[in-house]
């Protein structure tokens, strides 16, 4: 019973890994120009559905009364679409003298490009992670890897225009519509988002597994896991030494929000903008790898350390209240 219990919140880790095998054993379903005829279902349809999606679930009341924090937001801004970018560009630099797969590394720079999850559960994360991701992550992709993009630059923007800020706008008003319908049926989005995602996943490995021509060697697999890893740890205790310096002026909550929303990258808005600004590259499933594991690894690794900074930011909590001074 526990073994199901578990299986079934992770569901969508387990469809991942189900939706590759599935490509891996019969990839000319899922290919370009096959039964499922992904240039159109998944380049457009599938694409705009989990931003129409996006749209009808954001509430922009939320979203309003959260933009108060504009120095947090400024903070989380600059440290995920500037300073993590960046700084995988630099480390990049020194990893691409050694064997690991070079489209594998140029994945990696696309992770440190995406903005923070559009639907997270902390609204914090959502008024940072929304429209600026839309325009400023594929300008990042095109600034760190211009030349492997094959899709022109005014291309790229009118299809992101057309699939996901058309269906996000649409959304918003359809909201407003219906919204007491919404609130009191509460629709599952994140789980139709995920299943539109796994279909976009399964033709994009179907791509990949019907061209004989890409291999992807073990060991560089290992190595991109190792770093992964380790970038994600790195760069919560960084965010986390910043947003509690003397002068910083954050509160224990905001620092817990720092931590996270600077370190989660957005699998929901990634993968389909990875496919956009990559349409027809034949390596698109090795750079979009990177971005599939960094994703169950944030989920691991923020499940392992909430306790602590729970903890932790209880404990600050309290310090304060009794150091602040009684009127």
């Amino acid at each position: 019973m526990r073994l199901l219990e578990r299986m079934r919140k992770e569901w969508f880790m387990i469809g991942i890994v189900l939706a590759i095998a599935g490509a891996k054993l019969e990839p000319s379903i899922g290919v370009n120009g096959g039964p499922l005829k992904p240039e159109i279902t998944v380049s457009y349809i599938a694409v705009a559905t989990i931003f129409f999606n996006s749209g009808l679930s954001l509430k922009t009341e939320e979203l309003t009364s959260a933009l108060v924090h504009i120095k947090l937001h400024l903070f989380i801004q600059i440290f995920t679409l500037a300073f993590f970018p960046a700084a995988i560009w630099l480390f990049l630099q020194l990893l691409s003298i050694t064997p690991i797969n070079e489209w594998l590394l140029k994945g990696l720079q696309t992770v440190g490009c995406m903005p923070p999850p559009v639907s997270s559960a902390v609204i914090l994360t959502k008024a940072v992670g929304g429209n600026e991701g839309i325009v400023v992550t594929p300008l990042l992709l095109l600034l760190f890897l211009g030349s492997s993009s094959s899709v022109p630059f005014t291309s790229i923007f009118s299809q992101l225009f057309m699939t996901v800020v058309v269906p996000l706008v649409i959304g918003q008003i359809v909201r407003r519509f219906i919204k007491d319908w919404l609130e009191r049926k509460k629709p599952p989005f994140g789980a139709i988002s995920s299943c539109v995602l796994l279909m976009i996943i399964y033709t994009t490995f179907c791509d990949t597994f019907s061209n004989p021509n890409i291999d992807l060697d073990k060991f560089s697999l290992v190595l991109i896991l190792f770093i992964i890893f380790s970038i994600q740890l790195s760069f919560m205790l960084l965010t986390f030494i910043f947003s509690t310096r003397n002068n910083s002026d954050f509160t224990p909550a905001d620092t817990v929000a720092i931590i996270f929303c600077s370190t989660h990258k957005s699998l929901t808005l990634g993968v389909p903008m990875l496919k956009i600004v990559f349409a027809g590259h034949e390596y698109l499933s090795l750079i979009s790898v990177p971005l599939l594991i960094y994703h169950p690894a944030q989920i691991l690794l923020g499940s392992v350390l909430v306790p602590t900074i729970k903890s932790w930011m209880v404990s600050r909590q309290k310090g304060v209240k009794l150091t602040r001074p009684t009127v």
